[in-house]
C-alpha cells in the first residue's frame, strides 16, 4: 500500500464513508465487497513485541465480532503515535501483566480514529478473509470471534469520540463483509461473561450493528 492510498483510505472512514464518496465523485465499485477497507496500521508499523509462541490460526470463518474496551486513561491525544503507544500499551499488559502470549485482541481502535493490529498475523487473515487468528479476549469464544477494543474506559457516563465510532463502524462494515458475518452478529464482551466491558459501547449495539449495515450497503 503506497503513501496516497493510505491517505485515501484514512480521509474515506475519517469523514465518513458516504459523505466523501458524494462529495468527491468516486463511484462505489459494484462488487460483493462493498464496504471501504480501513486503514489498519500492522504489527510491523508500530513495532509489536513478537508472540511468546504461535499465535494459532482457524481457517475459515469467525460466526461473530465481539467488542471490548481497554479500559486506559480517556486522553484527548488523538494521534497515531499514541494509537501506536497504547497498542504497546495493551500488549505489555497482556503479556507481562496476564502472562498471554500476545495482545488479546485482533484490533484496538483508538480515540483518534486509527485502527492497530492486536494478535499479530491478524490484519493479512483479514484481508484474506479465508482464516482469522485466535485470540485471547472473549472466554469460551476465542475459536469463534473476532475481538475489536476501542482505547479508554467507559463507564460513567464516558462516549467514544466521534473519530473512533467511525473508525469502529468502517472495521465491524469490513471485517463483516470479508467474513460473511451478519450485522446482527456483532455483540459485547458482557455478552458472554461477567463483566462491564464494553462499558457504553454495550449499549450502544442496536446503533452499531445498523450503522454497519448501511456502511456495508453503500
Amino acid at each position: 500500500m503506497d503513501h496516497h492510498d493510505r491517505i485515501r483510505r484514512r480521509l474515506l472512514f475519517g469523514a465518513g464513508a458516504a459523505g466523501l464518496l458524494g462529495a468527491v465523485g468516486i463511484a462505489a465499485a459494484p462488487s460483493a465487497h462493498a464496504a471501504v477497507e480501513p486503514d489498519i496500521d500492522s504489527t510491523a508499523e508500530w513495532g509489536a513485541r513478537p508472540p511468546n509462541g504461535t499465535n494459532p490460526v482457524i481457517w475459515g470463518s469467525p460466526d461473530k465480532l465481539i467488542v471490548h474496551h481497554t479500559v486506559s486513561a480517556n486522553t484527548e491525544d488523538f494521534s497515531r503515535e499514541q494509537a501506536h503507544a497504547h497498542a504497546h500499551w495493551v500488549q505489555d499488559l497482556h503479556m507481562d501483566g496476564n502472562g498471554w502470549r500476545d495482545s488479546g485482541y485482533n484490533f484496538v481502535v483508538s480515540r483518534g480514529g486509527w485502527i492497530t493490529e492486536g494478535c499479530t498475523g491478524s490484519l493479512p487473515a483479514l484481508l484474506d478473509g479465508d482464516r482469522f487468528v485466535q485470540g485471547i479476549h472473549t472466554a469460551g469464544q476465542n475459536t469463534q470471534g473476532i475481538g475489536i477494543s476501542n482505547e479508554g474506559s467507559y463507564h460513567e457516563g464516558a462516549e467514544p469520540p466521534a473519530a473512533q465510532w467511525e473508525a469502529l463502524v468502517t472495521l465491524c462494515a469490513y471485517a463483516c463483509e470479508q467474513y460473511a458475518i451478519p450485522s446482527s452478529e456483532i455483540y459485547g464482551h458482557m455478552d458472554f461473561g461477567s463483566t462491564l466491558c464494553p462499558g457504553i459501547f454495550h449499549e450502544r449495539l442496536p446503533r452499531l450493528r445498523d450503522e454497519v449495515e448501511r456502511a456495508r450497503d453503500l
